[in-house]
This record gives C-alpha cells, structure tokens and sequence, in this order.
C-alpha cells in the first residue's frame, strides 16, 4: 500500500509536467496560412518590423504574441449621399477591391489595428466621392459616367496610398438622384420624343407635297408632249393604238377563258386558192 502510494506520487507530478510541456510547445507554434501574414508583438521591444510568411513559426509564449494579416484582396461596398454642382441630391456607391501593403503591416498595425479597413475606407471614401461628384452636374454624371468612375478612383487611391492600403479596382456600381430631379428627366424624355415625333411628321408631309408637286409637273410635262405630237400629225394616234391593241392581246392571251382562234377566211381563201 505504502509503495503504491509512493507511486502515485510520482506519477502526478511527472503528469503536469509533461502537460505543463505539451501546453508551452502548443502555445509556442502557430501557422501562417497561404494569402497571410504575421507581426509578432513583443512585450519588451513592442512591435517587429519583420513581417512574417507563410508557414510555421516559433514565439515565445506569454512575452511574445502573433497578429494575422489576410493579404488578398478583399471586396468592400462604400456608399455616399453628397451634392452634385447643380445642388441635386446623388446616391451613389462603390465597390473596391483593396489589400493592405504587405512591407507596412507593422505600421499598419501599430497605428491603426486590426480592423484598419473599418477606420480608412468609409471615411476616405466619403471624402473623395463627395469631392468629385461636387465638380459635376447631374446631367453630365449620368453622360460621362467612365470619366468620373475614373477620377475617383485615381482620387481613392492616391488618398488609401496614405494609409498603406492598395485598391486593385474601384467601380461605381448604384448612380441614383432624387425623386424630383428623376421625374423632371422623365418629363423631358417625353417631350423629347413628341417634339421628334413631331419633326418627323413635318419632313414626311414636306417629302408627300415635293412629290405631289414633281408628279403634277409629270404629268403637266406629259400633257404638253401628247399635245405637240398630236399636231405634228396622226402618227401618234397610230401609235398608241397600235400599243394599245398589243396590250390587250397580251392579257387577253394569258386568260384561261378566252381562246385565241386564227383568222379562218384567210384559212378557207387559201384553199380555195389550192384547188
């Protein structure tokens, strides 16, 4: 009995050490994953300006402590209600795709945190969207669309850059105004089309009078030319009845009733002729 108390003595002590091992080797691994990255924190030397790759690494426990960075691109929605240059009310959102400077995720960290993108984005965004769209009017927002997308991307990067983030795209993704302003551009569509409407009616009239008065100068030329023939002698008359008469042996001939027979009395005089 005594013995066996013995060894339990022994074994519960040698137990939490092992366990006691097993916690510190686990608590001094950790693992950066494919698209991440690391910053150690350093209780006595604060943060590193070693970044940390992909892989498994070693800290020191308790002193030392890993942050993990995603490092791909992420997509974030920012939208806005600003003024455009006419004084109308715009709706307008962007979708960006952003990542953070890999090389300035300690300083990232240091002066920002974790959630950098909560602090930068929103308000930088507004910033800029609010300064471009301030340069247009609203008419000129919704015909030159790709030229302002452009400007404020070229505007949210340089601003982001500051801040160490990196934007791989920036595109307007809603453009709405207010309710007035978009039935008053309603109004004007449709007066638009009726006075279109109405220019093509005028030119169609205007193309039906030139044309009425080129048949009736035709027709007066034509009149003029019948009536010189017709003194200039009977051949005229002739003529057209000599057409005319072709004319209708032509529809009578392609008539399934009618049947074209052939003069017989020249027929009967040429046999009489042959006897």
């Amino acid at each position: 009995m005594w013995m066996a108390q013995s060894f339990l003595n022994r074994l519960i002590p040698a137990a939490l050490g092992i366990g006691t091992a097993i916690s510190l080797i686990d608590s001094s691994i950790y693992n950066v994953d494919g698209g991440q990255r690391a910053v150690i924190f350093d209780r006595i030397s604060g943060v590193s300006d070693k970044v940390v790759g992909e892989g498994t690494h070693f800290i020191i426990p308790w002193l030392q402590k890993q942050f993990i960075f995603d490092v791909r691109s992420t997509p974030r929605n920012i939208r806005s209600e600003t003024g455009s240059k006419d004084l109308q009310t715009i709706n307008i959102s962007l979708r960006v795709l952003f990542k953070p400077d890999v090389d300035k995720l300690p300083w990232i960290y240091s002066k920002l945190g974790m959630d950098y993108d909560e602090r930068i984005l929103p308000s930088v965004g507004n910033e800029v969207l609010k300064s471009v769209v301030a340069q247009y009017d609203a008419g000129e927002l919704i015909t030159q669309r790709e030229a302002v997308s452009r400007e404020i991307r070229e505007a949210l990067t340089k601003r982001s850059a500051e801040f160490n983030l990196l934007l791989d795209d920036v595109s307007i993704t809603h453009l709405s105004f207010s309710q007035d302003f978009t039935s008053a551009i309603e109004h004007k569509q449709v007066a638009q089309q009726e006075a279109e409407r109405s220019k093509y009616v005028v030119m169609k009239n205007e193309q039906e009078k030139r044309a009425a008065i080129i048949r009736a100068e035709g027709e007066s030329e034509a009149a003029k030319l019948i009536s010189q023939a017709l003194q200039s002698g009977p051949g005229f008359i002739e003529l057209r009845r000599i057409e005319a008469s072709k004319e209708i042996a032509e529809t009578l001939s392609k008539s399934a009733k009618v049947t074209y027979m052939p003069n017989t009395g020249n027929i009967m005089m040429n046999m009489n002729m042959g006897k």
